[in-house]
Parts: structure tokens; sequence; C-alpha cells
């Protein structure tokens, strides 16, 4: 702790009077230029963007700051020397972590008392205190999510942006891209013409010339005509004196406006992001200032938020099972109404989507207006879902779809996700509803999953298959006291390189934001179609083609009661088990070729109270069956465990049928008659060995059977 720390208005008024500097721009051009822009040759690969996830670096919000502050005074564009540029950022830097600390001063050293204190958590974050938390948050969406998504938001309102602004929002990414896509080309120039401007370090001179456009340019560069770009640049063109920033939190014109006017018939743009996300965000600002026009547009917000949770839901789980505005009725009354709901064999999401934004007082600590901006986006979708839910697990409804359709539901529902999914940017979501939301869960009913749809759309976009999917889900909910991170993204890019399932040895995980690199990177190479990884290296790459990959995708799309729990605690495994899956299913289908008979394999204890029987049948049958359900019968008894799995494979390693046994271990007499002879699993490492014995290779005579299960003799065949 610092003794001699500042104020927040101390730094403040520092760096307002920085930002006035003569030239100053071109300082924060290099700034921008340093901290956003990613360079890479060849492939993109996760280790070009280090430089994002360095301490020193200045977060979207923290430039946006100074841009802010640069701009309460006319802009002046005057030239200045390299020792100059070098004086401007070093002092930024310096000051901006001074910013950082004087806002995360207050935190830490009321932090500590409070703990000792026995405090709740929940009552320490509140107001000011959620300042420092919403301003250093991580980037909610990727830039080319919020460029990909804003026509898909905004073509509704097409009819308005035309009349009033002067464009249609595709006409709009046409001018927008077309900017972004000078930006990339000069910065790529600038650097072979050099051979020194390097992304990631300060540049020696001014690259503002990178980041200024003509209208005239960037007509020809989109392909839109003159008066297109025209109205473009006028609907995100800052103007006015940004008088009313005088703090953090209070209102920054910038963020809205992220055009800057340099009086010679230009404007500047520093980021993509910057302009994507204020076509995504400021349409909202614009029509609600038309009375006429406010209520439809709305609608047409939340109608998008559930039009974009069915589409990537229908995309995992297949449009058949994923059902939008579902009424619960009973007799002819609606007792409850989910804006989608997704089946899978006997679990069930509810999705409870809102379109509410934060307000301006709430991101600047208004303890009450937090609380009342979160009740009424997260806190009410919640209930509505408990709502649903409880519907759903009284039997008395009956479920319709938007189009009169019956929507069947399981004969026993499992487990209940209630999805709460907002529309647009809430600055450290997952640490709100941590604080503030209150929720009630059970067995079946779970804990709610807080997300906006950039997450929902990564989640589908590297989960893409439902049992992954509902695994992670799974995973991240039981771990939710656990974790300690930025970012939702940190949790999924840890997950999909060595899987979230947490041993309960641990108390807290926490989790570096640059954990996430080789997520981002995969996401960037999927959505900018480029050269490099689409899948991270981990879970979904190191079982391709094994036969415990194909058990996983069997399970999948047969969702069969009996058998999907296996495929969640297949998905709970470690490294090490997953590969013991395969070779034991290797092994026994060469066993089973060999001899023609049938073969079988006990994975004990793959998580506590768990074990999995796997037989391998030459030829299933109603006997086969009733063996493999007494042999799980038998080692669930034995073990003394609540689950218990069984699965047969045949030949081809098919999943011929399975078997879940679920119910708590009591003592039973006939079973210990059964169970008398019968030994405890053996070890992991000597049932593996066991299977390698029976498959050592053995000398066959030449009218032998042929080992590769023909039915010829060896000479015949392998010979």
């Amino acid at each position: 702790m610092h003794a001699t720390r500042r104020s927040e208005a101390e730094v403040f008024k520092d760096l307002a009077a920085l930002t006035g500097q003569p030239g100053y721009v071109h300082a924060l051009a290099g700034i921008c230029y340093r901290d956003n822009l990613v360079s890479f040759q060849g492939e993109h690969k996760a280790s070009d963007l280090d430089h994002l996830f360095d301490r020193r670096r200045l977060n979207r919000n923290e430039t946006t700051t100074l841009m802010g502050l640069m701009m309460r005074q006319p802009l002046d564009l005057t030239e200045v020397d390299e020792n100059t540029l070098k004086s401007y950022a070093s002092r930024t830097d310096e000051l901006m972590g001074e910013l950082h600390d004087a806002m995360s001063g207050p935190v830490m050293s009321g932090l500590v008392p409070h703990a000792e204190e026995d405090g709740s958590m929940s009552d320490f974050w509140q107001g000011a205190m959620m300042k420092e938390p919403f301003f250093y948050s991580t980037e909610s969406a990727y830039s080319f999510q919020y460029r990909d998504f804003f026509v898909e938001k905004h073509a509704i309102d097409d009819n308005w942006l035309a009349r009033v602004k002067g464009f249609t929002s595709a006409r709009a990414l046409r001018v927008a891209r077309a900017m972004c896509s000078l930006i990339d080309t000069r910065a790529t120039n600038g650097a072979r013409l050099s051979g020194k401007t390097k992304v990631g370090e300060l540049p020696k001179a001014s690259v503002l010339e990178f980041f200024e456009f003509t209208a005239a340019e960037v007509s020809q560069r989109s392909g839109q005509e003159l008066a297109v770009v025209e109205a473009v640049f006028k609907a995100l063109m800052f103007s006015g004196d940004n008088g009313q920033f005088n703090e953090v939190g209070d209102f920054n014109q910038m963020a809205a406006t992220p055009l800057l006017p340099t009086g010679r018939g230009s404007v500047l743009l520093f980021s993509h992001y910057a302009i994507y996300e204020a076509l995504y965000e400021s349409p909202f600002f614009w029509m609600n200032q038309d009375k006429d026009y406010r209520q439809q547009a709305s609608d047409n917000r939340g109608a998008f938020t559930e039009q974009f949770s069915q589409r990537r839901l229908a995309a995992v789980f297949g449009k058949a099972n994923v059902h939008t505005n579902v009424n619960l009725y009973e007799g002819k009354r609606i007792v409850a109404e989910a804006d989608v709901l997704v089946i899978f064999g006997n679990r069930i999401i509810i999705v409870q989507a809102k379109a509410k934004k934060l307000t301006l007082a709430a991101r600047k600590g208004n303890d009450g207006q937090i609380k009342a901006d979160f009740a009424a986006a997260i806190q009410k979708a919640y209930d509505q879902g408990a709502e649903c839910a409880t519907a759903i697990l009284s039997g008395k409804c009956r479920l319709e779809d938007d189009r009169g359709q019956a929507v069947v539901l399981p004969e026993k529902v499992k487990e209940i996700y209630p999805f709460c999914v907002v529309s647009d940017h809430y600055p450290a979501l997952a640490f709100q509803a941590s604080q503030y939301l209150k929720y009630s869960d059970d067995e079946i009913v779970r804990p709610p999953f807080v997300m906006d749809v950039f997450l929902l759309d990564v989640l589908a976009e590297m989960l893409d298959a439902p049992l992954r999917f509902l695994s992670y889900i799974r995973m991240r909910l039981e771990s939710t006291h656990k974790l300690m991170m930025g970012h939702e993204l940190t949790a999924l890019a840890y997950h999909l390189r060595c899987n979230l399932w947490l041993e309960d040895e641990y108390d807290m995980v926490m989790l570096e934001d640059s954990i996430a690199a080789d997520l981002d990177s995969a996401m960037t190479v999927r959505r900018e179609g480029l050269p490099g990884q689409r899948v991270p290296e981990g879970i979904l790459t190191k079982m391709k083609g094994t036969y415990y990959e194909r058990l996983i995708e069997q399970i999948e799309r047969r969702p069969d009661p009996a058998i999907l729990e296996l495929g969640f605690t297949l998905l709970s495994m470690g490294e090490e088990s997953c590969n013991s899956v395969h070779q034991a299913i290797e092994g026994l289908i060469k066993m089973a070729k060999m001899d023609g008979r049938r073969h079988d394999f006990v994975l004990g204890m793959t998580k506590p109270g768990t074990g999995i029987c796997f037989h391998c049948n030459p030829t299933p049958s109603e006997a086969a069956i009733r063996t493999l359900e007494l042999h799980c019968a038998k080692r669930k008894y034995v073990q003394r465990t609540a689950n218990w799995f069984g699965v047969s494979v045949g030949l081809q390693g098919e999943i011929q049928f399975g078997i879940t046994l679920e119910f708590p271990w009591e003592q039973s007499s006939e079973m210990d008659d059964l169970t008398r002879e019968m030994k405890t699993s053996s070890s992991l490492s000597m049932a593996m060995k066991t299977v390698e014995r029976a498959l050592a290779p053995k000398k066959y005579g030449r009218n032998d059977p042929c080992p590769c299960g023909s039915g010829f003799k060896y000479k015949k065949c392998c010979l």
C-alpha cells in the first residue's frame, strides 16, 4: 500500500492537463497502435496476442478515457518530435497506473478488514466499490462479434435508420469495414517500409496517418455513395466539448461517437473495436429519443436476443430440440413462458432473454441504480426461468411453442439449467451475478448461468456438440464458488485446454486472462478467415480418432437417459483415464475377435462414487443385457458406490446398449451372497496390464483360426 497514494480526482486532473498538451493526439495514436493492433506472419497463433495480456497495456476503457479528456478542448494536431512523443506516452502510462492504484486502493484496503470480520462479500461489493471492477473488466465481446451481430440486431430497424440517419445497417457496416481494412493495410505497409514499427511497441514516429480518413477514400474503398459515408460519419462523429466528463463513470461521448473531426476535412478512428461497438450500441440511444419509435425499438431488441439465442442453441442441439416462446398452460391459463426451451434427453435448458442496458448512474457506482438495473435484467430473467422450472416439475402443465405446436417433455426430468441472456455488454457480468443474484437450486434445478449473447456465441462455436456443451455448463456451475478470473472466456479456455473438472481438494482456483490466448486465436481464425488453428489444443484434439471419442459421439446421437449420464462421466475424466478407456475398448474388441467370446473391463472410481463396466459382445442378446446389468449391480455393491454405469460395445466399437444404476448403497444379504467371491476392482494400472498380457503377440499354427476374427484359417487369411 502506497503511503503517498494520490486520489482519483488528483490523477484525473493531471491526465486532463497531459491530454491537452499540443500534439498529444500523435502520442495517443502511438499508444493505440501499441496496445490494440496485432501483427502476425504465416498462421495466426496465440503467441501473436502476448502483448495484449501485458499488465502495462491500456485496456479499451482506459484509451477511451484518454480520448474523452483530450476532446474536452479543441483537437490540436501540432506535429511533435520523437522525444516529445516518448515523454507523452511515458507520462500517460505512469498516470494510468496511478489511476488504477487510486481506484483499487480503497477496494484492497477495505477487503482484508471486511474478510477478517467475516462480513458478507455481497455487503462489501456495494456502490463505489463496483466502480473499479466495472472500469477494468475484460472486454465482453470480440470486435468481430460486434461487427457480425450488428446487422442481425438492427436490420429490422433499417426503415427508421434510412429515414432518420440516411443509411441502412448493411451500408453502415460496409463503411466501417472499409475503415478498419484501411487501418490494417496502412499498418502493414508501414511496418514493411520501416522494417522497425513492431506492434506491441511504441512507434518512434507519429502513426496518426494510419487512423485518419476522408469520406472520399472510404467511399471508394467501401463502394458506397459519398452521401452514405458522410451520413455514417455524421452519426458517429464526436461533437461538443465533452465538458461533462470529469471522472471515471461520467458520460464520455467518445464511447458513443468514436470518430474525431480533424477540422481539415477528415476524421480519426483509433480502433476497430470502437466503431463496431458504437454501431452495435448507439442505435439504442438514437431510437430512444424518438418517442414514436421507442417502444418498437425496445421490442426489436428483445426479439433479437431471443432469436439469436435460438439460432446458436439450435446449431448445437438441432432445430427440432430448440423451441421458442413456449407457453406453459394449466388448463387455459398461462402460468409461465420460456423465451427459448431446449430439450436434450432428460435435460432441459430454459433461456430467458433480456435487452436491458446498464445505466450511466450504475456504471458510476450508484448503489441503488446498480441493483435496480440488475433486477430489471438478470434477476427478472432468472425469476421467470424459475417459474418455468417449477411449472414443468409440477407435472400439471402442457407446453406449446409460438406456432401452437405441442412441446413434449421427457418422461422424467433429470436436470434443468436456467440461462439468463442479455444482448448488451454488462461490465463484470459474472462478478455482478455472483454478488447480486438471488436464486435457489436443488438436484434438478441447477444454479443459473448468466451470460451475454457474446459468450453464448463462443460456447456454441467451440462446444458445438450437445454433450460437450451441457457437460461444460455442469462443470462451470459446480465450480462457481471456486473460480476467480477476469472473464468467462478464461474459464472456457481453461476447460478447452485441460477440462474444468476441479477436484474437491481445491478451495480456490485463480485463472490468468492470458489462458484465453488459445481461444482468442481460434475464434479470430474462424471469424476472420485467417490461416491458423481453428481448435485449441486440448480436450477437443487429444482424443480424436479414439474409441473414447467414438463413445461420446454415439451417446450424443442417441441421447438415451440410460447412457446420457455415462457421457457426462466420460467427459469429466482426466487425460489418463480417457486414454485408458480407449485402450480398454480396443483391447476388449481385439480379444473378442480372437476368440469370439464376451470380454469385460472395469474402470472403478472415475470420480468419487462412480464406476464403469465395459463389455464387448460379439453377439448382443437379451441375455447379454441381463448379464451386464447383473455385473454392474454386483460391482456397484462391492465398491459401495451410489452410481455405476455399464456399456456394451460391438466389434466395431459401436454402442449396443447401456445401463445406468443410480441409487444409494444399502447393505443386502442377497447381494452379500451374490458377491461373496467377487473381489474389489483392481487398480487401473493392474487392469491395463491384464489387457496388455491378453493382447501380447502369440504364435498361431497354419490351421488355427485367424486372430483377426475373420473365421478363416490363419494360412488362408492374415498369414
